[in-house]
């Protein structure tokens, strides 16, 4: 069970981060409760998040500044990985094809117009709202939250929306999923997401937040299911990318008006 365990961080570590991790080879044994990590590399990139602004806050840079690195840390912890999935959807979606043919345009290497469009949006987006939050800290920690909240909803997609196709990242990662018992870890971490959310002072502000992450974990299989007939590697990262966009988003406008 521990040697699982120790296992199933290194491939979770090392599959959604750049941190070195030792080799472990991709076997059933190994990887049974990989996606029950997933967060812990959400919770990394809030801590470098903290970090981040402690050094620009302290340093008087600019909001720009501060925006800009704040919306590159994703992108350079966990190696692009989820920013990928997004621009991969973002072609497909743009397409207006029917699901089997969106599915073989995510699988093509190539990057069309509408993945650069959505992912140049998508960036300038989020710098522009972590620029709106520079000088208010006290909404910034749910933000730095947000990470790991997105990556438990991507990791619980996963597990439990049936696969689009019976290859690709996310087919790997679920087939050898001890579903029921990371389904259990993962429902303990939410419940743990939705307390230390409940403890912090804006109330009404954390509600409006926690309802933003719900409903967009409900809709997003509705969506995954009518657009593509399934989840794949690619709409995980796609979910986790516009789950932290959509944290940054209601701490930009709730924290600003609730």
């Amino acid at each position: 069970m521990i040697k699982s365990l120790k296992n199933g961080l290194c491939i979770a570590f090392s599959m959604y981060s750049i941190i070195p991790m030792p080799h472990v080879p991709w076997k059933r044994e190994n990887m049974r409760y990989a996606l029950c990590f997933l967060p812990l590399v959400g919770a990394l990139i809030g801590l470098c998040e903290w970090l981040w602004f402690i050094f620009c806050f302290g340093s008087k840079m600019a909001p720009l500044f501060y925006a800009v690195g704040a919306t590159l840390i994703p992108v350079l912890v966990s190696g692009g990985i989820h920013l990928d999935g997004l621009t991969d959807t973002c072609d497909a979606l743009g397409s207006h094809a029917e699901p089997e043919k969106r599915l073989e345009i995510m699988k093509d290497p190539h990057v069309g117009a509408f993945g650069v469009l959505g992912m140049v949006a998508f960036l300038m987006t989020e710098a522009a709202l972590f620029a709106q939050v520079y000088e208010k800290p006290y909404i910034l920690f749910p933000i730095w939250v947000g990470f790991v909240g997105a990556r438990m909803a991507g990791a619980a997609a996963i597990i439990s929306i049936p696969c689009a196709k019976n290859t690709g990242l996310a087919y790997v990662f679920s087939a050898n999923s001890e579903r029921q018992a990371a389904a259990r870890v993962l429902h303990i971490q939410q419940i743990a997401f939705v307390l230390v959310c409940m403890l912090m002072q804006l109330k009404v502000y954390m509600v409006f937040l926690l309802a933003v992450y719900f409903a967009w974990s409900y809709l997003y299989e509705r969506f995954c299911v009518t657009k593509f007939g399934g989840i794949t590697g690619d709409l995980a990262g796609f979910l986790i990318s516009t789950m932290e966009l959509a944290f940054v988003a209601a701490a930009a406008f709730g924290g600003t008006f609730l």
